[in-house]
């Protein structure tokens, strides 16, 4: 079968594979210090949201970014990962197996470590949210490891730049399975909702900062002063 230069991976996918990478380092690097907890929450609540989109789209979007195009069962993996290790790498347009189950794997960890990161944030359950926080955190690190390490393996192997493809949306495959457009208005939209997030969160936090409050903060502080000096 003839190859080409197709576009396989429209502009949501890309968008959202990339803010949800950037969200989540973000978010795990900004874990431990109280002093940007603000950041780490507005983090979480965007991974959230790029996870919550990529369900919908993996339902209504482009041929390849839709779940159908990569559900795949145990034999398929197990005969791909098997070509592999013969040197005889079958070739997938989209997503090959064991990528299809990372990602499924990577979407049901994300969700865990949102919710129990909220969970954790709201005060439920006492520090045992936290503690689950962070293991699920941990797991879901080593998972994008993991697939990171497979990307880089699985683009010497196909001779096909993996990562650059997840930029430009070009693959090598049959013509008649290339996406037609790019589906920017989707992306917009995405993008559009991360930046309203963004500006919904941060102006709450201005509102509700002590720094924010300072004038009313101080002038209260004086009757207090007053009022025990006049017990006294």
């Amino acid at each position: 079968m003839e190859k080409t230069r197709i576009l396989v991976w429209d502009l949501p996918v890309r968008a959202f594979h990339w803010l949800l990478a950037l969200s989540f380092a973000g978010a795990f690097l900004t874990a431990e210090s109280e002093r940007v907890r603000d950041l780490h929450v507005a983090l979480g609540y965007t991974f959230a949201g790029l996870l919550a989109f990529r369900i919908v789209w993996g339902v209504i979007g482009s041929r390849h970014a839709r779940f159908a195009s990569f559900a795949y069962g145990p034999r398929a993996v197990w005969r791909y990962v098997a070509s592999l290790f013969a040197r005889r790498p079958a070739h997938y347009t989209g997503h090959n197996p064991a990528g299809g189950w990372a990602i499924f794997a990577m979407l049901a960890l994300g969700f865990a470590v949102a919710g129990t990161g909220y969970a954790a944030y709201t005060d439920l359950g006492g520090r045992a949210f936290e503690e689950v926080h962070e293991a699920v955190a941990n797991a879901m690190l080593a998972l994008v490891v993991v697939h990171v390490a497979a990307v880089l393996v699985s683009s010497f192997v196909h001779r096909e730049n993996l990562v650059a493809a997840m930029i430009t949306g070009y693959k090598q495959g049959a013509p008649e399975e290339g996406l037609r457009g790019t589906r920017w208005a989707p992306a917009a939209a995405l993008a559009a909702a991360v930046v309203g997030l963004w500006t919904a969160l941060f102006n709450v936090a201005d509102v509700q900062s002590p720094a924010a409050r300072g004038p009313d903060v101080e002038r209260s502080h004086p009757s207090r002063g007053h009022e025990r000096g006049g017990d006294g």
